[in-house]
């Protein structure tokens, strides 16, 4: 089926189902599955849907799928069409390698590059869900959930109703399938992964402000990122160029300590204390603009180690950040969640079509295309961050790669990311394409290596 666009159909109707979590990731699977006729029930343990951050950045490979389920003219009216994005030294400023979005750019992807703030994103696809069918609650946790035969038994929880008479009360309904997109602490992922979260040492502070009000900033119109040792800054507009998005991220020394030591880590390592000299290396003009960015909370960024397999059983899989939290540094996360939602509803709709609709050989399909796909998102996406953030001879290097990719043409470095279509099935037929370039087999995250060299005692050799 083409991207292009997608008629609502009946292939799923008379199945029930039932997502837990209503971020951007579950908001897109009731949407693709409600548009092909499933009777879908969403439930959100928050009072409201409401997602925390401010901008996103969305591929070529999203937007399509916005397109396909009918959004583009919703989410282009609501985010920014940056004309480029360009990485430029946090030391110097001097841009090393510019990506043009322009024409060729959407005829090589078929789609342009969009922003959009994460809030407006999700409230358009919660609007389009429910215009699609689907019903979506607040305030229901999902406790748990049962298979049998026929389907599966979920376990919820009120924690919100009338004047709070509802609260905690709890009742099990029927659904034929249960998608768990329940986030980064989900708990359906614990019934197949006894695993914890993963600090990379990165701390995120955010801040949004007019851009017609920013005279050094008005004319921005593109993604812009600083990259340097142990930190980068990031910029964009938003809201059709209303707002200036800005992000700085540094490296903890306190949650650094503490990991090469052993000793117990700081619950606020990443603190005010901390960022108030984090970019006293970097240029003046990004340390001009920190003042901009919100001191009330800070995002210490962590990713998991990726999962192989999604499949709780055959009515249960999880998905979005219960599957695969990644770090920020290929924008990908809201994208790799909307990915798993149409994955889902097209496999799904695709048996029924052909009359062979069994929701555990569709789930294994589901697991199988996507848990490569996500897991070299996640695995890049650390091997990128460590990337920007060298120092010394390493950094003088990186640029001089960054500036001969833009010589050379950097298509062919992003097409593994940006050219992606889950009809295709391609990491199902071949899940080697989840791998590492062979080039980048023997390297090592950074955080692994450390934890690695002070559990052997290897401390002539710590690296930090």
């Amino acid at each position: 089926m083409s991207l292009t666009s997608l008629p609502n159909s009946e292939d799923l109707k008379g199945q029930k189902i039932i997502i837990s979590g209503g971020g951007i990731g579950g908001a897109s699977g009731a949407l693709a599955l409600a548009q092909r006729g499933a009777e879908v029930t969403l439930y959100e343990r928050a009072p409201e849907f409401k997602e925390v951050g401010a901008g996103l950045q969305i591929g070529p490979h999203g937007v399509k799928m916005l397109e396909k389920w009918g959004l583009k003219e919703r989410v282009f009216a609501a985010g920014y069409l940056p004309k480029e994005m360009q990485f430029r030294d946090a030391i110097t400023t001097e841009t090393i390698l510019t990506m043009d979005f322009g024409e060729e750019f959407k005829e090589h992807y078929g789609a342009p590059y969009l922003v959009i703030h994460r809030s407006d994103l999700l409230a358009i696809l919660v609007e389009a869900a429910q215009e699609a069918g689907a019903t979506l609650v607040n305030g229901i946790h999902v406790h748990d959930a049962v298979k049998d035969d026929e389907g599966v038994t979920v376990e919820i929880e009120h924690r919100e109703g009338e004047d709070n008479s509802g609260k905690g009360k709890r009742e099990f309904v029927r659904a034929d399938l249960l998608v768990a997109f329940d986030g980064t602490h989900s708990a359906f992922r614990k019934k197949i992964a006894q695993d914890e979260p993963v600090p990379s040492a990165y701390v995120a502070y955010r801040g949004t402000s007019p851009l017609a009000e920013d005279e050094a900033m008005k004319d921005l119109n593109a993604v812009v990122g600083y990259i340097g040792p142990r930190c980068h800054f990031i910029q964009y507009p938003l809201r059709g160029g209303e707002l200036l998005n800005q992000v700085a991220v540094f490296q903890s020394p306190r949650y650094l300590d503490s990991l090469v030591s052993g000793d117990e880590v700081p619950e606020d390592w990443g603190n005010n204390e901390e960022f108030k000299n984090a970019f006293d290396h970097t240029n003046e003009f990004i340390q001009s603009r920190l003042g901009r960015m919100w001191l009330n909370t800070w995002w210490q960024m962590a990713d998991r180690e990726p999962l192989q397999d999604w499949v709780v059983n055959d009515r249960i899989i999880v998905m979005g950040d219960a599957a695969h939290p990644p770090l920020q540094y290929l924008a990908s996360g809201a994208v790799m969640a909307m990915e798993d939602s149409e994955c889902l509803a097209l496999y799904a709709s695709q048996a029924a079509a052909q009359g062979e609709l069994n929701w555990g050989e569709v789930l294994r399909d589901v697991s199988a295309e996507r848990a490569p796909r996500c897991a070299r998102i996640q695995t890049t996406g650390r091997f990128w961050g460590e990337l920007w953030h060298v120092d010394g001879i390493s950094r003088l290097i990186r640029n001089e790669t960054f500036r001969a990719a833009e010589g050379t043409g950097w298509f062919k470095y992003a097409d593994w990311l940006w050219d992606y279509d889950a009809d295709r099935r391609e990491y199902l037929k071949d899940p080697s394409k989840g791998d590492l370039p062979a080039e980048l087999q023997e390297w090592e995250y950074n955080i692994h290596k450390i934890s690695r060299q002070r559990d052997s005692k290897e401390t002539d050799e710590l690296t930090v």
